[in-house]
């Protein structure tokens, strides 16, 4: 079973150690300037069009936290707050997506939205994700949408 309030302090542990107060988190910078003892600094210029979904307005930004989350659990920062195991098991892929909905839709920052703009269409805007995700997100939470 996945502990997602592991995960959800884990991911809350990153977003303070970059210093990221409000939305949008900034991925693209996370991934191109991490801290020290993280992942090596990633080119997302190198990466192919055909990485970044292209299913929407907010695709690509979804794709790159997806390569965060991956980048984060290989790390050593990663390995030290035993992410490989709390991420590992015949839905890994699943939770990977989950792990990576928390790193760019903080539960704080989700929480601070005042309880009419927590909707799926509000936390897209803010957060600039795809409205699924978005969706996805709030269930985890445990906000209705």
């Amino acid at each position: 079973m996945i502990d997602t309030n592991q995960l959800e302090a884990i991911a809350t542990e990153l977003i303070h150690t970059f210093e990221i107060t409000s939305p949008p988190v900034p991925i693209e910078i996370m991934l191109q300037r991490p801290k020290a003892d993280m992942w090596d600094e990633v080119d997302i210029t190198e990466l192919s069009v055909g990485f970044l979904k292209t299913g929407g307005h907010f695709s690509p930004r979804m794709s790159l936290a997806r390569l965060l989350a991956r980048h984060i659990v290989q790390s050593d920062w990663g390995e030290a707050r035993g992410l490989s195991d709390l991420l590992k098991g015949d839905r890994d892929q699943e939770r990977l997506k989950a792990f990576a909905r928390m790193l760019i839709m903080p539960a704080e920052m989700v929480r601070a939205l005042s309880p009419g703009a927590r909707t799926a269409l509000t936390v897209s805007m803010h957060f600039e994700v795809p409205e699924e995700d978005a969706h996805q997100r709030l269930i985890e939470l445990g906000e209705p949408d």
